[in-house]
């Protein structure tokens, strides 16, 4: 991740803005502006831990937002992390993940905000490492989806590979997917497909949405790439992966929709190549993390 990006620099603005962290009124009020303080970043449960850039991505964020205010800047700051601590690390209950110093009103301006993306991507990392070793041994790898939160798809997708999920599309543009309505309205896989190919760019691959072993089977005849398995029990799922091994083994099988912790072994031991998982962030739980606060003259 390039926490020095444009991009993740937006969503870290959207953020403070949304906060009004630069017009933190109970912190001008009650704490001096010039006194510093460091903080100590815990996790309260077992984690993967995710999103350590954020906080010097805020801090730099908040600054930015204080100099085009005209605010008087936070001055300098440092965050101090172990060597064997970073992103996709597997934490304790009670450790502490990082050491924040700076001033104080910087510190409680910006420590929700920093919180928040932090549990939510920890939450992501740790569901998606949960999946992984749910399936260890298999051929299937875990895939994420575009069900994010509107503004944090960067994050969230990060998230995953850090559980050690991979990526699938990043937005509607990086790559073709055929799904069943697409299907319906360009009237059938065959005319869906062909249509798609005599279009597409040189190098682009041709992913469909299909429901039964005739609709794979049209579909890879038609010239599709991947198969996306949908609405089929494991069973089913693996009556597909059969016949299209010996008719098409270069074509890449996938399964999604209802996809859990609970049958996903049963969906992976059927020899699919990957399993796409919208509950990775759709439906993960924030992990949950504090900021111990104190007053520390350096």
């Amino acid at each position: 991740m390039d926490w020095k990006s444009r991009k993740v620099a937006a969503i870290v603005e959207a953020a403070l803005a949304e906060d009004k962290a630069t017009s933190d009124v109970t912190t001008a009020l009650a704490i001096d502006p010039d006194l510093r303080a460091s903080a100590a970043i815990l996790v309260r449960q077992d984690c993967i831990i995710c999103g350590l850039g954020v906080i010097a991505t805020v801090f730099d964020a908040f600054a930015a937002m204080q100099a085009r205010s005209g605010q008087k800047s936070s001055g300098r700051y440092e965050v101090i992390s172990h060597s064997e601590m970073f992103d996709g690390v597997r934490v304790r209950k009670g450790q502490t993940v990082a050491v924040i110093r700076h001033s104080a009103s910087a510190i409680f301006s910006c420590e929700r905000v920093i919180l928040n993306l932090m549990q939510r991507m920890s939450g992501i990392a740790t569901l998606t490492n949960e999946f992984v070793q749910l399936t260890r041994g298999t051929r299937a790898k875990i895939l994420d989806t575009r069900k994010t939160v509107p503004g944090l798809r960067l994050l969230d997708k990060y998230a995953v590979t850090c559980g050690g999920g991979a990526n699938h599309r990043l937005d509607l543009q990086d790559g073709i997917m055929l799904k069943t309505s697409h299907v319906a309205i360009a009237g059938g896989i065959t005319k869906a497909v062909q249509k798609v190919a005599n279009a597409r760019k040189p190098g682009q691959k041709i992913e469909i949405e299909v429901r039964s072993l005739q609709d794979a089977e049209d579909a890879v005849a038609a010239g599709a790439d991947t198969l996306l398995l949908v609405g089929l029990s494991p069973k089913q799922t693996g009556e597909v992966v059969e016949v299209m091994r010996a008719k098409a083994p270069k074509v890449v099988l996938e399964v999604a929709e209802h996809i859990s912790l609970e049958n996903a072994r049963e969906y992976a031991e059927t020899g699919v190549d990957f399993l796409s998982v919208g509950a990775l962030t759709r439906s993960s739980v924030g992990v949950d993390l504090s900021m111990r606060i104190t007053a520390d003259v350096f």
